[in-house]
């Protein structure tokens, strides 16, 4: 014990305010897997002696929960709050110390402000995907199309962008003469990153096998944490808030929830004179309308005998594939609001998320003005000029 105190005198300030002493749990592997408020991953982590400390951002809630991680001999458990940090150490095989950090999603309410400056104006298009399309220009050199995806998280650029419209390469110019090969873990960070008004600096980048068409990469919702998000359609524009704006009189209102935080809404279907109702991810990155997770399905005794479009295929973000049926659906409301002959997939495998969540493309979600409140957790929408 005494060799881990003395070592924490040399780590960073920030690393050990409010824990005086840090506890310490023990480990022969480096896998260690993670009970993250009652969703449990099996393989959620890996060891890093080199990391200092590295550092597990649990899932997003504004409940009090529990974290455990499960080491091959040991466990601890740390209760997180909005805005908290914990510190601790894992020893691995008796002599390696890896320094780790379980941080709040929800950053402390001085450092929501991020990158992002009062009332950032960031332009955009709507391509024929029904994508959100941003440009981005990179260290004030680099040009890139990236689209709003509110079912991912961070910025991602594909690996053929990567290579072809950025030097994020440590050995980049060898790469390109085909001397070597990309190694995509070890990019350097972007210094400036600049959408509309919008700027960030020192930047993590994450590659990425698919986006939507046409598109060099996405960039996700909690950049956005403790704002308020507007995407208006009928003037091309996204605006961040820090205050909630005025003039909402026509906008209709209902609470977001977060699942392995992704932010979901409640929709519901109306077929016949049954109702059903359920939890839907709002992927604006997908230009499909209404996408079934097939357990829900299975669940809530949605018809089967609705009319058949098509069946098709289709890959998510991560470039999972699902095999499904496209039918019509009469009517759906959300907020309210009604959607009539709504094209409905029906996903036949099981979802790999590992939980139970439906999804809202673009296809449908474009038809609404949007405020997304990630400060009070609230969604806002009113039909626009795309709804008739």
């Amino acid at each position: 014990m005494k060799y881990f105190l003395l070592f924490i005198c040399l780590l960073p300030a920030g690393f050990v305010i409010g824990q005086s002493k840090l506890p310490v749990t023990k480990a022969t592997s480096k896998k260690v897997a993670i009970n993250d408020g009652g969703f449990l991953d099996k393989n959620a982590w890996s060891l890093s002696p080199k990391m200092r400390p590295d550092v597990y951002t649990a899932d997003r809630t504004r409940a009090t929960k529990w974290v455990t991680f499960y080491t091959d001999i040991d466990s601890i458990r740390v209760k997180v709050k909005p805005g908290t940090r914990y510190n601790f150490v894992i020893l691995l095989n008796g002599k390696d110390s890896c320094y780790t950090q379980i941080a709040s999603a929800i950053p402390p309410v001085n450092k929501q402000n991020g990158g992002v400056t009062k009332n950032d104006t960031i332009p955009f298009k709507l391509t024929a995907y029904s994508a959100i399309a941003v440009k981005a220009v990179m260290n004030d050199t680099d040009t890139l199309n990236l689209h709003f995806d509110l079912s991912s998280f961070d910025f991602h650029l594909t690996k053929d962008a990567i290579l072809k419209k950025t030097k994020l390469l440590p050995n980049h110019a060898d790469v390109l003469a085909g001397k070597a090969k990309p190694n995509f873990n070890e990019m350097s960070k972007v210094l400036k990153l600049q959408m509309g008004t919008a700027v960030w600096h020192n930047q993590e980048i994450l590659p990425t096998n698919i986006t939507s068409t046409g598109m060099d990469g996405r960039f996700g919702w909690n950049l956005f944490e403790g704002k308020l998000v507007e995407v208006d359609y009928d003037n091309n524009r996204i605006i961040i808030h820090n205050t909630k704006p005025k003039g909402l009189k026509n906008y209709e209102r209902s609470k977001i929830g977060f699942m392995r935080s992704f932010p979901y809404a409640i929709g519901m279907f109306e077929i016949g004179r049954k109702k059903y109702t359920g939890n839907f991810s709002m992927d604006t990155g997908s230009d499909q309308s209404a996408i079934l997770d097939s357990a829900w399905a299975a669940k809530n005794d949605f018809p089967t005998n609705l009319k058949v479009i098509k069946s098709s295929t289709i890959s998510d973000p991560r470039g999972v594939k699902y095999d499904m049926k496209i039918v019509e659906a009469p009517l759906f409301r959300l907020n309210g609001f009604p959607v009539t002959n709504v094209s409905t997939l029906i996903l036949s495998n099981k979802n790999p998320l590992g939980f139970e969540i439906n999804y809202l493309g673009n296809g449908l979600l474009k038809r609404f003005n949007m405020i997304i409140d990630f400060k009070n957790d609230y969604l806002y929408l009113k039909p626009n000029k795309l709804s008739t």
